[in-house]
């Protein structure tokens, strides 16, 4: 008796699942059953994001302790990367195909370029807020300017130049859904897969704000931990 009633309860829970999927409707049930057809699109998305921002990172930073250095280098930086990134970013993504072709290569190459303004920016004014005062008792000290810059500067730089990081990651995420377009795969392909079906869009846009919001709190937590200071504080 009871393997009857269960079996008539999954024949109607399958109906309705049936008919909410005709519907285009938000179908938990579905949800669960289908939960593992976006594992491939959250990893390639995780992917793209976290090689562009380490990318991205590593540029920026280069460039920001180059003009750190050198003033005169802040407002061309500033300029080039603030015109990467006001291009349209559909546009970025099909102006590479020619060049680097249907990939990951042509999705990273984007999503660096939109990350570099942000970071470089930050990078740059966290190094500038680093008190007169602080710097003149590090040389009184008898610090280098390079042991100055790191020992110092950076330190004391850290909250503003991890809040650019913070959003550049949350921005590159979000762009990484058109990463589809370049053929780079992620939570963007998903979508685009079934835009009328409720439940497919509204799964695969938790995701991609889950992980913004996980890589904002490891950023975080990174950041507390670098700066210990600050928690006395």
């Amino acid at each position: 008796m009871l393997g009857l009633i269960a079996q008539v309860q999954i024949q109607n829970r399958s109906s309705g699942d049936a008919s909410c999927v005709a519907d285009n409707g938000f179908c938990p049930s579905w949800i669960v059953d289908n939960f593992g057809r976006y594992t491939d699109p959250l990893l390639q998305h995780v992917f793209l994001t976290v090689v562009s921002l380490a990318i991205g990172f590593s540029i920026s930073f280069g460039l920001a302790l180059l003009a750190h250095r050198r003033r005169w280098l802040v407002a061309p930086i500033t300029q080039i990367t603030g015109v990467l990134y006001t291009l349209p970013s559909l546009a970025v993504f099909f102006l590479l195909l020619p060049v680097t072709g249907r990939g990951n290569e042509t999705a990273i190459i984007a999503l660096v370029a939109y990350s570099l303004l942000i970071i470089f920016r930050n990078i740059i004014t966290g190094l500038d807020n680093v008190p007169a005062e602080t710097k003149d008792a590090g040389r009184g000290m008898g610090l280098t300017e390079a042991q100055l810059l790191w020992r110092v500067e950076l330190p004391l730089a850290l909250p503003e130049i991890l809040a650019g990081l913070r959003i550049a990651a949350t921005t590159t995420v979000g762009l990484a859904t058109l990463a589809f377009f370049a053929g780079a795969g992620g939570l963007g392909a998903s979508i685009n897969a079934d835009l009328a079906f409720k439940s497919n869009v509204v799964v695969a846009s938790v995701l991609c704000l889950l992980l913004a919001a996980a890589l904002d709190g490891l950023i975080l937590l990174a950041q507390r931990a670098m700066t210990p200071w600050s928690r006395a504080a």
